[in-house]
């Protein structure tokens, strides 16, 4: 491991180390350096723009329908497919946001000016629009857009302003979408990739209390009521799986602590892995192993272990101070973490082109 990210692991472990404590319940905002963002956001900005490779979530409804990813999509068509792009967005934002001097602050926002254009969004409307498009990048996708919108909703900056008013005719279809899709969707989808239902539901109810837009709100209050609350017992010992990037049980838990109460969470998490503060099931607290970096599902482990590491996160401030899980909990989210952070740039765009958005949303998002 090089210098710079011992320094890097040393900060992250400051920062999930107090979790274990009664005392300091809660993370601090962010733990980047300015030097780790402009490393992140160059990933970012390498990808952004860059149409191919390019692995499309399309349906061909006949020949004219035939075409190359910018067409098809002229704000999110770059970063090997759709969702990666859109993610990718929302990092500049996160990163433009925090580090208001980032030496590649101009680059960010000529980027982010030249793909969240009116015209160019207009055009991801349209293509929503047409026949076939209905489940396209249905749930995981809709939840990266709708956090790209939170991103922008709040902030006090011209261009960002500019760039939310332009975004929201996508972010209200997508809104639609949701409001159109959960009523009909009767079971959850329990999955370690892109249509897990808890991830999907998680961050569109982000949005929905940013935007206060109460109707999406309570959808998805019942929704994951619904879905999860009455879950026990889960057999967390069958994680992982081979190409997961999502923990199904600490997802669903993540998302489950944003609709109950800190009480009523305790009672129900203990029921939903009894065994946790026992280090129960070790697969679950023990970090999964990567062993080949260019193989575009292989790689996504490498996300599953930041992934874990934010619902651990998040998951041990909303249980009581003195909850033994906690620790267990604290523990295992820096193991995590260390476990993927020194590979965000391993030279294989296989990981490269996502998992700094990864890395960001749990270095520089605060615990509840």
């Amino acid at each position: 491991m090089n210098k710079t990210f011992q320094v890097f692991i040393l900060i992250v472990t400051l920062v999930l180390v107090p979790m274990t404590s009664a005392a300091q319940p809660s993370v601090a905002q962010h733990s980047l350096t300015q030097a780790q963002a402009s490393r992140f956001a160059a990933l970012a900005l390498k990808c952004t723009q860059k149409e191919y490779p390019n692995k499309p979530d399309h349906t061909i409804n006949d020949e004219s329908d035939v075409r190359n990813p910018r067409a098809m999509h002229p704000a999110f068509y770059g970063c090997l497919d759709w969702h990666s792009t859109v993610h990718g967005h929302w990092m500049l934002v996160h990163l433009l946001r925090l580090f208001p001097n980032l030496p590649e602050s101009k680059q960010i926002r000529a980027a982010l000016d030249a793909n969240l254009s009116a015209k160019n969004i207009t055009g991801e409307v349209a293509y929503l629009k047409q026949a076939n498009r209905a489940s396209f990048e249905r749930t995981y996708g809709w939840a990266w857009l709708l956090k790209l919108a939170e991103e922008l909703h709040d902030w006090n900056d011209e261009d960002g302003r500019r760039w939310s008013r332009n975004l929201a005719p996508l972010a209200g279809a997508f809104v639609e979408k949701y409001l159109a899709f959960l009523p009909k969707q009767n079971y959850p989808i329990r999955t370690g990739v892109h249509p897990n239902t808890a991830f999907g539901l998680a961050f569109a109810l982000d949005y929905a209390r940013a935007a206060g837009d109460k109707k999406l709100e309570t959808l998805i209050i019942e929704r994951s009521r619904t879905y999860y609350g009455h879950d026990v017992n889960y057999p967390a010992a069958w994680e992982p799986g081979g190409e997961d990037f999502f923990s199904p049980a600490l997802m669903e838990a993540d998302l489950v602590r944003r609709v109950m109460n800190k009480a009523e969470f305790a009672r129900w998490f203990h029921r939903f892995l009894p065994g946790l503060a026992s280090n129960q099931p070790r697969s679950l607290l023990q970090p999964a192993i990567v062993t080949d970096r260019s193989d575009p599902k292989l790689v996504h482990l490498d996300g599953l272990n930041l992934s874990r590491a934010w619902c651990m996160r998040s998951i041990a401030s909303a249980l009581p101070q003195n909850d033994p899980a906690r620790r267990v909990l604290a523990r295992s989210a820096i193991a995590h973490a260390n476990a993927a952070l020194p590979y965000i740039t391993s030279g294989n765009y296989e990981g490269e082109h996502w998992l700094a958005s990864f890395a960001v949303y749990l270095l520089t998002t605060p615990a509840p």
